[in-house]
């Protein structure tokens, strides 16, 4: 399962969503407005401050990841 870290206020944290809505994908999305506690997770999977964090089922993570890049690591 893919898990996003993000939060509603952030552009690029929608338009990731937006790539997995579009694509079918199935994810788990971890509100960091809602759990702030959750932000040094992100923080420590990432090593920034950046969102949205994307940890993939095979340990990889992208941060701030572009569509194409979201959509290529989709195999798509």
């Amino acid at each position: 399962m893919i898990t996003m870290y993000g939060a509603d206020w952030c552009g690029d944290c929608r338009r990731a969503k937006g790539v997995f809505d579009r694509e079918g994908v199935e994810y788990t999305y971890v509100d960091l407005v809602a759990q702030p506690d959750a932000a040094v997770i992100a923080e420590e999977i990432s090593g920034r401050k950046n969102i949205p964090v994307v940890v993939f089922p095979d340990g990889t993570h992208m941060v701030e990841p572009s569509n194409n890049e979201l959509l290529a690591k989709l195999g798509r």
